[in-house]
């Protein structure tokens, strides 16, 4: 059985922890080992998830399956009625198992009650969770090339999915 809840500010070095074992598996043939232990800091960092938990706004959720840490993911509102899914991985052992289905219908369920209509995410051209993406009536909408420093850029799709209100 999984349980998703939002996670508090003592689950962030849990959430670093599971991205620098999943990051390395996802990006590891995207990405060279120095851009991925660049962003790794850059993103992941415990002060980088303060930052976004308390001073950003994200929202922070975390899976357990078996009471075990599997899955996170974060989002926020960027502007009136459209939210970010900044966030979203799977523990390589534990995908397929349709966790990452259940995470994004949960994050949905709990806009749709905000008054959100459209949910937002980058992904890396790429990779292959634009497929997820897209099985989950996502659609790219741009193309986007983000500057991240240290000479590195982000070469991502950005999609969108409406929702139902």
């Amino acid at each position: 059985m999984i349980n998703i809840r939002y996670a508090t500010v003592e689950d962030l070095i849990t959430i670093e922890r599971l991205a620098r074992e999943i990051w390395p598996v996802t990006y590891g043939e995207i990405l060279s080992p120095d851009q991925l232990a660049y962003m790794l800091e850059l993103i992941y960092s415990n002060s980088s998830l303060r930052k976004q938990l308390l001073d950003q706004q994200h929202i922070f959720l975390i899976v357990e399956s078996g009471g075990k840490p599997v899955a996170f993911a974060s989002y926020s509102t960027i502007e009136p009625g459209i939210s970010k899914l900044h966030k979203i991985y799977v523990h390589p052992h534990t995908q397929g198992l349709g966790i990452g289905k259940k995470l994004i219908d949960h994050v949905i369920e709990q806009l749709q009650t905000g008054g959100i209509h459209t949910l937002r995410l980058n992904v890396n051209r790429s990779n292959k969770a634009r497929f997820f993406y897209e099985k989950l009536g996502f659609t790219v909408v741009k193309e986007e090339d983000i500057d991240i420093g240290n000479g590195y850029f982000m070469i991502d799709y950005i999609m969108e999915k409406k929702l139902n209100g």
